[in-house]
């Protein structure tokens, strides 16, 4: 019937397709340009432009879909009745996680100059085309730092991590061109308390070999080469490496009980494990393992607000995109007032998500004291506010599509399944409050440096200034303040964001932020920003094409 009178198709938007997802993302591209060495700006735009062609190609986001549409299965034996614990993924994951792999998003930040600025980037990207396969690479990524409280174990694994190669079959880690990280922390009476967990480590007589008997409730990644897990030692909580390949090339006791049956990322496999007999080499000393697994925990929690800055930007890209096109009562809807309050409103949040998320990273490259300082009171702080903020802009970018938005060939219902994961994993809201309490109270480096960055934008922004006096009178009194540690948190990084608009985004952005999240002129839900902003530039610079 096609060509019929009652099947002419108008008014429909063409897909967000063959397009760049890094240059066309202005706030992304200039923080790039912003915080990387001049020595390899070229080098680093190049490669995060020739992913961002990838991530906006018709063939990347067909396998996307199709990963998500195909979830991973668990083959728990093989026709013989031999036990393989094996998880089964679409060829499309293989493709995905492969091409993540090659663009350095695994291991490759802490090898490369500017490595964790472009790799950021590089990871915002990618989580708009498949976030599932975000989950091993970042894992993969974090997992160096807990390496490296065992100089061997380092020297021995980081090639591997580093590699941009991906090799999904199971054998001797050594022999592979490259290697992927899980993580197993969680147990089932414990969750984020992970002092809680049971799990028994036997040494053995070789030194700093052990066997691991336990259950994880929650195991990153099930088909990873090696897994970071905390077990319970002799001498108190460990870190410890569990290889699924053995040295000898038999399989280790590794058996999966279930794959969880997610409310999104269902192209990624999260397991239940058991442990019994598990061979595992201990990093670190014995009762060190939270001291050795933080700096694990501090990249991933990096990467949850990357992940949700990504989800986000892609969700507001969808939302212009289709204004731009699709025309209501008489015009473009991009062009009617309400509608361009809602994405002006949307697009607000998903710059600020960028700018701080990817200042974050450029710490992570500087290494310094100071900027250490700035990390470990700014990181928590900005994935328990980014990855809040996710899930509402996901839904309201979604109402803006209206009807299309709510049917799964748009793409938005994945994102909105999506958006509330970063901020549940990698400890949910109230433990990444607490933990901005904990670094107030014990770190006074850290809010020291948390000031010093806000400063620098003192005096350009009457609202700003405003703000943060507010925030030091939250701060004065630490006393009986657990009560109200999400309200200071979000203060916290509502300022740090606001002093990097001010500082580094166009006058019309910046203006737009301060008026409404510091200035109080916002309503409770989008599309409430005062008048007498300039909102047709904000949208503008959202607009992906």
């Amino acid at each position: 019937m096609a060509g019929t009178p009652t099947h002419t198709v108008t008014n429909q938007p063409p897909p967000l397709v063959g397009y760049d997802v890094f240059t066309a993302d202005r706030a992304l591209a200039e923080a790039v340009d912003r915080y990387t060495g001049a020595d390899v700006l070229d080098e680093v735009r190049a490669e995060l432009s020739a992913l961002g062609r990838a991530v906006g190609s018709a063939q990347v986001q067909e396998w996307a879909v199709r990963a998500d549409e195909h979830p991973p299965r668990l083959r728990g034996h093989d026709r013989y009745g031999h036990r393989i614990d094996e998880v089964e993924f679409d060829p499309a994951w293989h493709r995905l996680l492969g091409k993540g792999v090659s663009a350095g998003l695994a291991g490759g930040a802490w090898t490369r100059p500017s490595g964790h600025v472009r790799r950021a980037a590089g990871f915002l990207v990618w989580t708009q085309a498949e976030a599932g396969t975000c989950c091993p690479l970042s894992m993969t990524h974090a997992a160096v730092p807990a390496l490296r409280a065992d100089v061997e174990l380092a020297a021995e694994w980081e090639p591997r991590l580093a590699s941009t190669v991906y090799d999904p079959q199971l054998r001797v880690a050594g022999q592979k061109p490259g290697a992927l990280f899980g993580m197993g922390m969680t147990e089932k009476q414990g969750g984020s308390d992970v002092r809680a967990n049971t799990t028994v480590a036997r040494p053995l007589a070789e030194a700093g070999t052990y066997l691991l008997t336990g259950h994880k409730w929650f195991c990153s990644a099930p088909m990873s080469d090696a897994f970071l897990v905390l077990a319970q030692a002799p001498g108190g909580l460990t870190c410890f490496l569990v290889p699924r390949v053995l040295p000898d090339g038999g399989r280790n006791v590794f058996l999966i009980q279930r794959l969880k049956d997610k409310l999104g990322n269902r192209s990624n496999a999260s397991a239940e494990v058991e442990f019994d007999g598990t061979w595992a080499r201990r990093v670190g000393e014995e009762g060190d393992g939270v001291r050795v697994i933080i700096g694990m925990v501090a990249a991933t929690r990096l990467d949850c607000a990357l992940g949700s800055a990504g989800l986000m930007r892609q969700a507001v890209a969808q939302a212009v995109h289709h204004c731009a096109y699709r025309e209501a009562f008489g015009g473009k809807l991009i062009d009617k007032p309400l509608m361009r309050n809602v994405l002006a409103d949307l697009a607000l949040e998903s710059e600020a998500a960028t700018a701080l998320a990817l200042r974050l990273a450029a710490a992570c490259d500087d290494g310094g004291e100071q900027e250490r300082a700035f990390l470990r009171l700014a990181v928590p702080a900005a994935k328990y506010w980014i990855t809040k903020r996710c899930a509402p802009v996901a839904v309201e970018a979604a109402e803006c599509l209206g009807g299309n938005g709510y049917v799964e060939e748009s793409g938005l219902p994945r994102l909105v399944r999506e958006s509330p994961l970063n901020s549940i994993w990698e400890g949910a809201g109230n433990v990444q409050a607490l933990d901005v309490l904990r670094a107030l109270r014990r770190e006074p480096g850290a809010l020291d440096a948390c000031l010093t960055e806000i400063g620098r934008a003192h005096g350009a922004d009457h609202r700003l200034d405003r703000a943060v006096k507010d925030l030091f009178t939250e701060l004065a009194d630490l006393e009986g303040v657990e009560g109200r540690a999400r309200r200071l948190v979000e203060r916290l990084a509502l300022v740090l964001q606001g002093s990097l608009l001010v500082r580094h985004a166009p006058p019309e952005v910046a203006d737009a932020f301060c008026a409404s999240r510091l200035g109080g002129d916002h309503g409770a839900s989008f599309g409430t920003l005062p008048s007498g902003l300039d909102l047709e530039s904000v949208v503008e610079r959202a607009r992906p094409a």
